[in-house]
């Protein structure tokens, strides 16, 4: 095990196989982890101590991951979540989200995908960037994600919501990768075709809008995401 912990890590997982399984696994890789079996000891360890992330199971006894998910937000609304569970329906996926999910795999799932996940959550939730903020500068332009504008001298873009979502995803991991299917998920919530063709449509309107400075590039990474370069 490495002697500096990455983060700490909430799991909450009623399968003890898979919990120990993960719980190993994670603690190996560096994240100082606490297991759970159940929805209800799970939310008086999170009540007890502070967490960066937590992995919950859907279907616990006690209580469900998305109660619990709930009821983690009233504490603390800004703590990344990724859900595990046995299902795959759409209407699940979506309720996951409304329950304040930052990503959602379904299972079985490989471990080492896991472990991607939650890096890049935590890339995105503390790489360093104020998850409040709403204006950044990229190259000659101003970007302000509450107004959707994109500013250069006197002149402003008017982007959509999705534009501005995506493109303020694209500034918290500027110079680092998006990962394609978490934009989806979180964006659109759903990593479909059709989604994933529409969000191709979008950054390159987003390129587009910021073609008059050269530094700027918005590259495809073959098989993870989008990367923002800018100084």
């Amino acid at each position: 095990m490495e002697n500096n912990f990455k983060a700490s890590i909430l799991l909450a997982e009623d399968d003890e196989n898979l919990g120990v399984l993960l719980l190993e696994y994670l603690r190996v890789k560096g994240y100082e982890t606490d297991l759970f079996a159940d929805g209800e000891s799970a939310f008086k360890g999170f009540q007890a101590r502070s967490y960066d992330i937590c992995i919950l199971d859907v279907m616990m006894p006690k209580k469900d991951g998305f109660t619990l998910a709930k009821e983690m937000r009233h504490v603390n609304n800004i703590i990344p979540i990724i859900f595990l569970t046995a299902k795959s329906q759409k209407e699940d996926i979506a309720e996951g989200f409304n329950s304040g999910a930052d990503d959602y795999m379904t299972k079985p799932f490989s471990i080492e995908e896991l472990l991607l996940r939650v890096e890049a959550v935590l890339r995105r939730t503390k790489g360093g960037t104020d998850q409040s903020q709403d204006e950044f500068d990229i190259g000659i332009y101003r970007f302000n994600s509450t107004k959707q504008i994109l500013v250069r001298g006197n002149i402003e873009q008017k982007l959509t919501a999705k534009e501005s979502e995506l493109l303020k995803f694209l500034c918290f991991n500027r110079n680092a990768i998006l990962d394609r299917n978490f934009a989806l998920r979180t964006i659109w919530n759903d990593d479909s075709y059709f989604n994933a063709r529409s969000m191709d449509v979008y950054i390159t309107k987003l390129r587009k809008y910021m073609k008059d400075d050269p530094s700027i590039q918005i590259i495809n990474v073959r098989g993870k995401g989008f990367k923002l370069i800018a100084d």
